[in-house]
This record gives C-alpha cells, structure tokens and sequence, in this order.
C-alpha cells in the first residue's frame, strides 16, 4: 500500500523527535483518510454493521498495535470504531504513528 506500511514502529523512550509543520502534510498523504488534530494526533472512524464486526476489527488492531509494540486509542461501540494515534511520551506524533496508521489501512485493505 505505502512504504510506511513497510517500516516497523520505533519503541519511544522519549528521544524521538515530533513530526510537525510540513512534514505531516507528506506523511499524511501516504495515508487512507486520516485526520490530523492540532498537529497532536491521528485518527480515523470505521463503521461496520454490527457488534460482532465491530470488535473483531478491533481485536485485528489490537494483535497488530501489540506486534508493533506501539498502541492507538481506541473506541467502540457497536457498529462504530475511532482510532486515535499519538506517541505518548513526546506528546504528539512521531513517525511511528503514521506507519501503524499505514499498517492499519493495510489490515482493512484485506
């Protein structure tokens, strides 16, 4: 899909350095439908028709967000599921976000 897809999340100890200004225009545009909120975070809705479809979608993010060791906030109920995306520790967005948002898209792409 992208070559964001392709990359690994960077487990953040703090040191990594926020992606802001011109950058996140580019990198956003490697993505499917994202938004970007204040220049903090990432974040996406899916709807699917029910319950049932809902949480194993969100099981699907959750065995992915864990193989990356990098996890999304996510909210569900039925038939609706918001992913938001930020680097905890540098409060904002890192490089990691956009690459588990991009391997996310992957995973709906399936």
């Amino acid at each position: 899909m992208t070559e964001l897809a392709d990359q690994k999340c960077i487990a953040c100890s703090g040191g990594m350095p926020k992606v802001d200004g011109e950058d996140i225009p580019k990198l956003l545009a490697q993505l499917d439908n994202w938004l970007v909120d204040n220049e903090h975070h990432l974040s996406k809705e899916y709807r699917f028709p029910d319950f049932k479809q809902a949480i194993a979608w969100v099981n699907k993010v959750g065995e992915l967000a864990e193989e990356q060791g990098h996890h999304p906030n996510i909210y569900f109920t039925w038939g609706y599921v918001k992913i938001d995306l930020f680097t905890h520790k540098v409060d904002g967005l890192t490089n990691s976000d956009f690459v588990l948002a991009a391997k996310i898209d992957k995973l709906a792409a399936e």
